[in-house]
């Protein structure tokens, strides 16, 4: 729905807000009519002015018509409501939704589209498409390095990329993170690849482990080929990631009986970046790594996270404690009405 609200208002700007504001009218005078003009101002908390102009203009549409006892609906202002209420109701709904979502996590912009992906699989492409859209808008002109990470969610999100967001940029996907090590086609490597093709950019590798001991890891940083690749993720100007359960990273990253029973004693709720968080956001354990580390990002002017479904609620809530304010989510119904029932 977003997209094509987005396109109508390049068509006709402030066209929602004027639907809003004339269907709002119709709706009051379903509701109370026949209403006079003054009751009906202050109903709606607007002057006599604003609503007279209003007015006047839904009666040249016939959709209204003045009566002695107030003004009342003409069967095809009935009509309209009727045809209107469900896509008016969910847009409103969904736009209220966003704003106070925002409010609460603190960050400037969420975006939720309708559905719970937990119960609808196919939610997931409606995210997809706020992504593109959200890139189109954030990422500059020229070169754009994206640095992006693996998992179930973001192999979906890739594929629903379009080249409309390569038109007059140079994009160069990178991952997030070493991946190696988990199914092969939800690795950061092959998101990033999928990424590059659908969008017509370019895309590197970064062909290392992400769980290794400190021992190797730092041999791991002076190989050429990871040095290059880490430069590439170091200079990159925007991130794209998902947000995990912690039972569920565990699980698909085959982490070891000891460090599972650390992530439950610590009652560790969600993942971002190889960090495992408990409710109020504390760090319970910290993946050894090599890629973005959470402090990568305040200096990052596009963060788009993309995490839907109830079950991701508190994980969503617990990462976004550490998010920088510019951060975007994208996410849908099911995991935003959880979120405020917290």
């Amino acid at each position: 729905m977003h997209r094509e609200i987005e396109w109508i208002e390049r068509i006709i700007p402030d066209v929602i807000d004027t639907i809003s504001e004339r269907y709002a009218i119709l709706k009051d005078i379903a509701a109370s009519g026949p209403i006079g003009r003054r009751s009906l101002a202050q109903a709606l908390g607007v002057s006599e002015r604003v609503l007279r102009t209003e007015a006047d203009f839904l009666k040249q549409q016939e959709l209204i018509t003045a009566t002695k006892a107030g003004m009342v609906l003409t069967d095809k202002g009935k009509e309209v409501i009727q045809g209107l209420s469900s896509f008016i109701d969910q847009f409103l709904d969904l736009k209220q939704l966003e704003l106070r979502l925002s409010q609460k996590l603190g960050i400037t912009n969420c975006l939720v589209v309708a559905g719970d992906s937990d119960l609808q699989p196919e939610v997931i492409a409606e995210m997809g498409k706020l992504v593109t859209n959200t890139l189109k808008t954030l990422l500059p002109h020229g070169l754009n390095i994206i640095a992006a990470m693996g998992g179930t969610t973001m192999a979906q999100i890739a594929s629903c990329l379009t080249p409309e967001i390569g038109k007059e940029r140079e994009l160069l996907f990178v991952p997030a993170r070493g991946g190696l090590g988990e199914r092969i086609d939800i690795q950061a490597n092959n998101v990033c690849a999928r990424m590059a093709l659908c969008t017509g950019g370019k895309s590197r590798s970064l062909y290392v482990p992400e769980q290794v001991s400190e021992s190797t890891y730092r041999p791991l940083l002076k190989e050429p080929a990871v040095q290059e690749v880490v430069t590439l993720i170091k200079k990159s100007n925007a991130v794209i990631h998902s947000i995990g359960t912690a039972k569920h990273m565990a699980d698909r990253r085959a982490m070891p009986k000891e460090i599972v029973s650390l992530l439950d004693r610590g009652h560790a709720v969600g993942e971002a970046f190889g960090y495992f968080f408990d409710e109020a956001g504390q760090v319970v354990y910290k993946i050894p790594r090599i890629g973005i580390q959470l402090e990568d990002l305040a200096s990052m002017k596009c963060v788009v996270a993309v995490a839907g479904g109830h079950s991701k609620a508190k994980a969503i809530v617990a990462y976004m404690k550490h998010a920088p304010k510019q951060t975007c989510l994208i996410t849908d119904e099911g995991a935003a009405k959880a979120i405020l029932k917290e």
